[in-house]
């Protein structure tokens, strides 16, 4: 009963990790972060609002949304799973954002 081989044992655990580490990679709760992923994503255009001056603005929502956690800017892309960032100015200093709530979709 003693002479298992523990070489079997050994392989089976090396696998085991090799496949649970590929399915979690797969379905996204895994990411191997690069340096690409740092890029620029998407061009913002902060738009002056004038008093008396009209601001015309499409009716189709951006490919991204924002919400504010813990007093900073964070974009979610909604076209890309799980990509997510935080919105900085041109010296990679943070948008800073008032209060804590979350937004509302408009109905």
């Amino acid at each position: 009963m003693n002479d298992r081989n523990p070489i079997s044992y050994i392989l089976t655990v090396i696998a085991t990790i090799f496949v649970s580490i590929g399915t979690l990679w797969y379905y996204g709760y895994l990411h191997f972060a690069k340096p690409e992923d740092a890029l620029e994503l998407s061009q913002f255009t902060m738009l002056k609002s004038i008093p008396g001056q009209d601001t015309k603005l499409s009716l189709e929502p951006a490919d991204q949304q924002a919400q504010c956690i813990d007093g900073v800017l964070v974009m979610f892309d909604m076209t890309q799973k799980g990509l997510t960032g935080v919105l900085v100015d041109g010296r990679k200093r943070a948008v800073r954002c008032m209060g804590q709530e979350t937004p509302q979709q408009v109905k």
